[in-house]
């Protein structure tokens, strides 16, 4: 008797992968995974810069992303393991610890012995693991097993440990401009495949402009209160979206805060120089 067919793995696992992507939110859909549809960002990696000429010669060092919520540093993570062809794996830092550092390392190990082939570990928020968990990487990013890339939006220098500070780079990553939020909303508006391409969208000219502005530099919250938009008034393949649904999907403008962090200082900074400007508007925002 024929023994049954078992099916490929690897094929197996990209059609989950682009089920999962399919069902994603849209911010998450419209990832990119070109540099050409990578936007902003451009005093860190546009054509040129010290960082960009790394990750074109393949010798990208051991990195620190520092910026503010929804300005692109687990998308430019994911660029760099791509066009440097490493394999990539992704912790965050609020549900792993120790145990699953081994296992990368392990994993990293042996893809380096058996396929000479680079790990880069991604971990967002690192600034959540303790001083601890932060030693246990030290060998490992400085032997080369694996390639850190840590995202957070804390200072670096008040929450990574100096000695692995020491072995990485600290790159900056600034919010989004408005034009680039809106260059984003276009593309999404335009993606036949994971945007709202195939779908009729009325009034989104004025109205993406305005949810720009009202993002802050937040492209993951302007995505979302886009896909909100469309599908609420979304009826026999077309949507209507205006500024007054925008409006009601983001609910309100979208302000950075960290309670014990460093935005709460610039806050209260910004509020006494309104204060003192006289300015009651700019206090009172």
């Amino acid at each position: 008797m024929p023994r049954p067919k078992v099916p490929d793995t690897d094929l197996f696992d990209a059609a989950l992968a682009e089920q999962l992507r399919a069902e994603a939110p849209l911010a998450d859909r419209l990832r990119p995974t070109v540099w050409q549809d990578f936007v902003g960002q451009k005093e860190v990696i546009g054509s040129g810069t010290p960082l960009r000429q790394l990750i074109e010669q393949d010798q990208v060092p051991s990195l620190i992303f520092w910026g503010p919520p929804g300005s692109g540093k687990t998308t430019l993570a994911r660029l760099i393991a791509k066009l440097t062809r490493s394999d990539f794996i992704q912790l965050p830092a609020v549900a792993s610890g120790l145990a699953d550092l081994r296992q990368v390392v392990a994993r990293a190990s042996d893809r380096r012995k058996l396929h000479q082939t680079r790990t880069i570990l991604f971990i967002d928020e690192i600034h959540r693991w303790n001083k601890a968990q932060q030693d246990a990487l030290l060998p490992h990013v400085e032997n080369g097993t694996v390639t850190l890339i840590g995202a957070t939006t804390e200072n670096p220098s008040f929450e990574v440990i100096s000695a692995l500070l020491s072995r990485c780079r600290v790159i900056i990553i600034k919010a989004l401009a408005p034009e680039d939020i809106e260059s984003i909303l276009q593309r999404a508006l335009k993606d036949k495949e994971y945007g709202f391409g195939k779908i009729k969208v009325e009034g989104a000219t004025q109205a993406i402009k305005h949810l720009a502005i009202m993002a802050s530099g937040d492209a993951r919250v302007a995505l979302n209160t886009l896909e909100l938009a469309v599908k609420a008034s979304l009826k026999d393949n077309q949507s209507v979206i205006t500024d007054e649904l925008i409006k009601q999907s983001l609910q309100r403008t979208h302000l950075v805060y960290d309670k014990g962090g460093e935005e709460h200082f610039n806050l209260i900074s910004a509020l006494h120089k309104s204060m003192r400007g006289s300015n009651p508007d700019a206090a009172f925002y």
